[in-house]
């Protein structure tokens, strides 16, 4: 796993409105876009299917190809021990955890990693529309 950032984590993640996302990656840049907009529109305290939802709805929008709500195998030791569905995934590249709370915890980042790893695929984005300001962390593979 690769840092983003000077933490001391294996896998970390840039603050949202770094400027940094835009350089590394247009697509996480355009996806932050896109949530933002839902944040601004929607505001906080709605469902997290509710934001799921408008995401894909400005994902299609923007012309942005996602798979809501894949299923994932997750091995260990090379046997399947069971299945996972990231909220979205978009371009075969990025998984998209979403969350609507007040703060992300500890357990929020984990899942997020987690799913990241279980899927193979480079990034994932874990994405509040909970708080009064949208937060978001992105992890790299």
């Amino acid at each position: 796993m690769e840092q983003d950032d000077a933490g001391s984590e294996e896998i970390s993640a840039v603050e949202a409105g770094g400027a940094r996302a835009s350089q590394q990656d247009p697509l996480t840049f355009a996806i932050i876009g896109a949530a933002q907009k839902v944040h601004r529109t929607l505001g906080p305290g709605f469902k997290e299917s509710t934001y799921q939802h408008a995401l894909t709805v400005e994902l299609a929008a923007r012309e942005i190809p996602f798979v809501s709500q894949p299923d994932f195998d997750v091995w260990y030791e090379g046997v399947l021990c069971g299945k996972y569905q990231p909220d979205i995934v978009v371009e075969n590249r990025v998984v998209l955890e979403l969350k609507a709370v007040s703060d992300l915890a500890r357990e929020h980042y984990a899942q997020a990693i987690s799913y990241l790893r279980a899927s193979g695929l480079p990034v994932a984005l874990l994405i509040n529309f909970g708080s009064k300001s949208l937060t978001w962390r992105r992890f790299r593979n």
